[in-house]
């Protein structure tokens, strides 16, 4: 991999900065010590000199460099440590339990590294997750009929409004107004490029982002918000199914994403994202080439504010729009994937 001076300069900052949105997008081998590293490696930062950089892994081996021992690069990028397996696994054998200090102790983690680990890939803590799967349960109870004060003492709460707290905090209303909802599973799914969040009910796909991506939880919100809908952990088939079609898409296989997509948008917004999703992979278009494509030439402007709207990342391509004058432009989930997708699709000749 040959790289000019402000390409590495580039993936050194990131390095430096240990961006997540760089996962997957290169590989550093250490000159100094002669092992190689993930973007997000927590060891001490090498010199600038000290640094050669490589699109795989397998070119990093390739140049005699070493798997890292604290990053393991040769692994998933975004494998779970044990201590989340063991209390995910924990959760899902008691799912209504409320977890004590002494649950910790009898399983010989420590509280606060569990806490840690999981604010750290989750974005909540473990007691927070084992709240959410636990109010899973009892809004599943609500709905298929059972009395609030049984789902309130299974769920471990003595007191109605602690219960009626809780639910909130996480559901987004009180168990009585929830009757009429939607109910929407949210699941973590691990890319080639970094972690992403997909949301879906029970037919439609309705979000997937990168977990890192800016302004990620008022999408979130906004979505919750739009639909009255309790958002909870858990799979449906819609995520399922956009699950395989990404693995496929990262290895090479992919041929074309078949999940049922909910889109919420404007007319005009989805007239954009259905132009978008007409762009063949391995090609790219301007927000003027849409805009004209849509019969209106001089709503340019337009077209980049619903590309920019997009909640479906990769899906609906919308990193397949650049600019008139060549340039990548920008890109929710930073720009360094939006290079890697394009350069991905274009070395897939198979894809349709």
């Amino acid at each position: 991999m040959i790289l000019n001076e402000e390409r590495k300069a580039e993936y050194y900052k990131a390095l430096i900065e240990k961006r997540s949105d760089y996962e997957g997008v290169f590989y550093v081998g250490v000159t100094s010590t002669g092992v190689f590293c993930r973007p997000t490696c927590p060891a001490r930062k090498p010199k600038y000199d000290n640094c050669e950089f490589y699109e795989t892994a397998q070119q990093a081996l390739l140049a005699s460099f070493r798997p890292c021992q604290r990053c393991q690069p040769l692994s998933h990028p975004n494998q779970v440590s044990d201590i989340i397996r063991l209390l995910v696994e924990a959760v899902e054998v008691n799912p209504e339990k409320r977890w004590k200090a002494r649950d910790f102790q009898a399983l010989s983690i420590d509280e606060s590294t569990a806490r840690r680990q999981f604010k750290k890939r989750f974005g909540m803590t473990f007691v927070e997750y084992a709240r959410a799967r636990r109010m899973g349960l009892a809004l599943k109870s609500i709905r298929s009929g059972g009395k609030i004060i049984d789902t309130q003492l299974a769920s471990g709460y003595d007191s109605s409004s602690g219960f009626r707290d809780a639910f909130s905090r996480i559901m987004g209303a009180p168990p009585t107004l929830l009757d009429d909802s939607r109910i929407l599973k949210a699941t973590w799914l691990d890319t080639q490029l970094g972690p992403m969040v997909a949301i879906a009910d029970e037919k439609e796909l309705y979000l997937l982002e990168f977990v890192d991506r800016r302004g990620l939880e008022r999408e979130v919100e906004r979505l919750r918000t739009r639909l009255k809908a309790a958002i909870i952990p858990g799979q449906t088939a819609p995520i399922q199914s956009i699950e395989r079609e990404l693995t496929q898409f990262f290895d090479g296989s992919f041929t074309e994403f078949q999940t049922p997509l909910h889109l919420m948008g404007s007319p005009f917004q989805k007239s954009v994202w259905e132009q978008l999703r007409q762009i063949p992979p391995g090609e790219t278009r301007s927000y003027a080439d849409i805009a004209l494509a849509l019969g209106k030439p001089t709503a340019y402007r337009a077209v980049a504010q619903a590309n920019g709207a997009n909640q479906l990342a990769i899906v609906i391509p919308c990193h397949r729009v650049i600019n008139s004058d060549g340039g990548l432009g920008g890109y929710g989930g930073g720009v360094a994937r939006k290079e890697w997708l394009l350069n991905h699709e274009k070395a897939r000749g198979q894809y349709d």
